[in-house]
């Protein structure tokens, strides 16, 4: 454990940090995992609806720098692929 106060405070700083992260990160994973089952029963209107609720989330975890800029563009543009490809 740290000695320093400086350091006492990064240490509760990272932790509030790293909950978060694994907050946003699962919403994310299961704004996608939605998409998949979409795509999988094959329902288009509710794939897109849930396309478009996935892509806010991982914009959102992006800006708050959770997700590189081309992870999150990747994430995106293979959810869109798949949805596009049910027509």
């Amino acid at each position: 454990m740290a000695n320093i106060k400086s350091a006492k405070k990064r240490v509760i700083t990272s932790e509030k940090k790293a909950e978060r992260n694994l907050t946003v990160k699962s919403a994310v994973k299961t704004a996608v995992k939605k998409v998949r089952t979409a795509v999988e029963s094959g329902d288009k209107e509710l794939a897109a609806k849930e396309l478009l609720a996935a892509t806010s989330a991982i914009d959102k975890a992006e800006s708050k720098g959770i997700f590189k800029k081309n992870t999150a563009s990747r994430k995106v543009s293979r959810l869109a692929q798949a949805v596009a490809k049910m027509n």
